[in-house]
């Protein structure tokens, strides 16, 4: 499988949790010299990908009507929770700021959303525009920091990588966002300091 080259801007869907393949749509997360957002449009490229999430319906076929303040706050949502999951799997708290605006984003949403009168109970935000997007990954973010899944989010271990994703291996083992990309890096990176020390 190919690198995630910074010319490549389509979304992977390795999380397991449409929260972590959120933060996930920056690619090469922690190396600043690599960091490249793979949803780098407006509302239509949003809407692409949360139609990709499972998060909207594929109909109607129109772009999200949007504001430019609208996609500020989808971006800063996210980059809140990219500070919080990046402090819990370092074992830290998370940042105040970050923390304070992922708070705000679920009490939004809550405000904003219906709960219907059926089990299991679950917030539903709108589906049309930006702003119902954040309230459905704001809601989304609430259930996974606050329930058993927490304790399976784990960060890919390839260098610059930092992305997400649920550990789902009986014995909590899982490394790489995918074997198939950083893990394969790796074993290269072995196979090579292996050989190389034996020359």
């Amino acid at each position: 499988m190919s690198e995630k080259q910074p010319t490549d801007t389509q979304p992977s869907f390795v999380g397991g949790h449409p929260v972590l393949d959120f933060a996930n749509t920056i690619a090469w997360r922690t190396d600043t010299t690599r960091r490249v957002d793979r949803v780098p449009g407006g509302a239509t490229d949003w809407r692409r990908w949360a139609v990709m999430a499972g998060l909207l319906d594929p109909a109607p076929d129109h772009a999200l009507p949007s504001t430019e303040r609208e996609l500020a706050d989808l971006l800063d949502l996210r980059g809140a929770l990219e500070a919080v999951l990046d402090a819990f799997a370092d074992g830290t708290p998370p940042p105040a700021p970050a923390w304070e605006t992922l708070r705000r984003a679920i009490l939004r949403a809550r405000e904003a959303a219906a709960l219907p009168r059926a089990l299991p109970l679950r917030w539903e935000p709108g589906a049309r525009g930006l702003t119902d997007l954040r309230h459905a990954l704001a809601l989304r973010a609430e259930e996974l920091l606050g329930g058993d899944g927490l304790s399976r989010v784990r960060r890919c271990a390839g260098p610059g990588c930092g992305w997400f994703f649920l550990d789902r291996t009986r014995g909590g083992t899982r490394r790489w966002c995918s074997s198939g990309d950083c893990g394969n890096r790796d074993r290269a990176r072995r196979h090579y300091a292996r050989t190389h020390h034996q020359a």
